[in-house]
């Protein structure tokens, strides 16, 4: 089993675990031994043994994960010739059946049915609804469970939730979490890529918050190597959820969304053309510099620049670092106390008419003229194009994720969750879609948990940057001169340098036209 987490501001934990199925690997991280295991279709054949007493996956829900975990595990097994049964379970008259059957599960071969069928026959239940319908309805869910059976999250939130109700899950049966370092349509998207080059897939953490008869961490493993992930590492449930809903008000969502408003506005106040704008913020960071990142790390991106630009990119790295971190340190104090948690759930009953007051669904943010500007950016824009590698945009942009990388730096993550949480998510899985689609766009179909947390935090980094960022830039404030020498000894670097050894072996391919509407979301429409 994982270790328990290192308190708050205490070492980073040391998270070592046994595997009787896998090959378990020690890497050296900034000074630090984790420990990880590689995924490839040539483990496949190993899944029979990891999956040993599971007769039945049951995959509850259809929305971001949902499709892309059901249909990733299908393939492995049929590759792996096992007869393990994957079956997806929904809600009586949801919309998401016909989606469902598209994807080849069937009420006729035991594939598809009710929710509370699946969760009473299935072996190992993967909970892939939202996280506030988690909330609402983990208590049927637990007493439908058989003893012995396995609960398979892909997110911690629910611990978090019964944490702050006193509560915790049901002592008969196990725990684990798999979670994949990028949204559903990547989990998919890299997988059938991996189809042609092995390797290729999302990382996933994954964590045994309870195991009754010993079989949880390699059931664990098992499953993350099934959806393609190159490589596993390893977390607790309780840092797990902490760290991905503080980066998604962070850096791979939220902080992302408020400071291309924020440079946007800036550079046409200053008198740029609204579509060099455009492509200056979002196109920038969506493409040139998330690539650079993601193949070199972020001291290319610096180096990358002219003599000029580089002092740009000081300036801006200076003046945004501690004003990002102002608002992630109040985020991360947030999420840990229970108070972003209790704000999704009540956001989530909010969608729905009670107390006799109206519905309140989330509205899209896609509408503004911003969002329209980019639409006529990508309708014209050359294939292959990634944007201008803007000095004062990567300043901002690379200010904000050593911010974010200092936070759980202090919070005693590990440099594994780290990197992933606040870099290779970002750079490899959600900014490629952005830079297909536009920032608005995954704002507007990601998961509910991480589309609340864009709207409420986003404000507060494009108001912080502009208020007090700016400010000082237009001040010609004195450069801290320790920030940026901080910057560039930082061992984070070399952490950085070992983890993209074992990124995806091929870049996430995403057309313009693609169609990565969440499936709810598109039958909403």
């Amino acid at each position: 089993m994982v270790a328990a987490p290192a308190k708050v501001g205490a070492a980073m934990p040391s998270l070592d675990f046994d595997t009787a199925v896998f090959n378990k690997e020690k890497v050296s991280l900034a000074g630090h031994e984790e420990y990880i295991v590689r995924g490839g279709r040539n483990l496949f054949p190993l899944l029979p043994e990891a999956f040993k007493g599971v007769k039945q996956i049951g995959v509850i829900g259809w929305g971001s994960q949902g499709p892309a975990q059901a249909q990733n595990l299908r393939d492995s097994l049929t590759e792996a010739k096992s007869d393990i049964v994957v079956k997806i379970g929904l809600r009586k008259g949801s919309k998401s059946f016909e989606e469902a059957r598209a994807a080849g599960f069937t009420e006729e071969n035991g594939t598809l049915g009710d929710i509370w069928e699946t969760v009473s026959g299935s072996d190992l239940v993967l909970l892939l609804i939202s996280d506030s319908a988690q909330a609402d309805n983990y208590e049927k869910i637990f007493s439908h469970m058989k003893p012995n059976s396995i609960l398979g999250l892909s997110h911690g939130f629910l611990l978090g939730h019964l944490q702050s109700a006193g509560l915790d899950f049901p002592k008969n049966i196990s725990v684990v979490a798999v979670c994949p370092k990028g949204m559903g349509p990547s989990v998919r998207r890299l997988y059938v890529q991996g189809k042609e080059v092995n390797g290729a897939g999302i990382n996933a953490s994954f964590a045994v918050h309870q195991d009754v008869d010993g079989r949880a961490t390699d059931v664990a493993l098992g499953w993350s190597v099934a959806l393609g992930s190159p490589f596993t590492f390893a977390t607790t449930l309780e840092q797990e959820y902490k760290s991905d809903i503080f980066g998604e008000r962070g850096i791979l969502l939220g902080a992302v969304h408020g400071i291309v408003e924020a440079l946007f506005r800036r550079y046409t106040e200053q008198g740029m053309d609204e579509e060099l704008a455009y492509k200056t913020t979002v196109e920038g960071i969506t493409g040139v510099i998330s690539k650079t990142i993601s193949k070199k790390g972020m001291l290319e991106v610096y180096n990358s620049l002219s003599e000029e630009g580089k002092k740009e990119f000081n300036k801006a790295y200076s003046a945004s670092f501690y004003p990002c971190m102002d608002i992630l340190y109040e985020c991360y104090e947030d999420v840990a106390s229970g108070s972003e948690i209790r704000s999704v759930v009540l956001a989530g009953r909010r969608f729905y008419d009670k107390e006799g007051l109206p519905a309140f669904p989330m509205g899209k943010i896609d509408q503004t003229r911003m969002w329209k500007v980019g639409e006529k950016v990508r309708s014209t824009r050359p294939q292959g194009d990634l944007g201008p590698l803007h000095p004062f945009t990567a300043g901002v942009y690379v200010a904000l994720m050593m911010a974010q990388i200092e936070v759980l730096r202090k919070k005693g993550h590990s440099y594994s969750e780290i990197i992933n949480e606040s870099m290779i998510e970002s750079v490899d899985s959600l900014n490629p879609f952005m830079h297909a689609s536009g920032v608005a766009f995954m704002v507007d179909n990601c998961s509910t948990t991480a589309r609340l947390g864009s709207r409420k935090w986003a404000p507060r980094f494009d108001y912080i940057l502009t208020q007090q960022a700016f400010v000082t830039v237009d001040k010609d404030a004195p450069i801290n001169q320790d920030l940026i020498s901080n910057f560039f000894s930082d061992p984070v670097h070399g952490a950085i340098k070992v983890c993209a050894e074992l990124r995806p072996t091929v870049d996430i391919s995403v057309t313009a036209d693609a169609d990565f509407v969440r499936p709810e979301l598109r039958q909403s429409a």
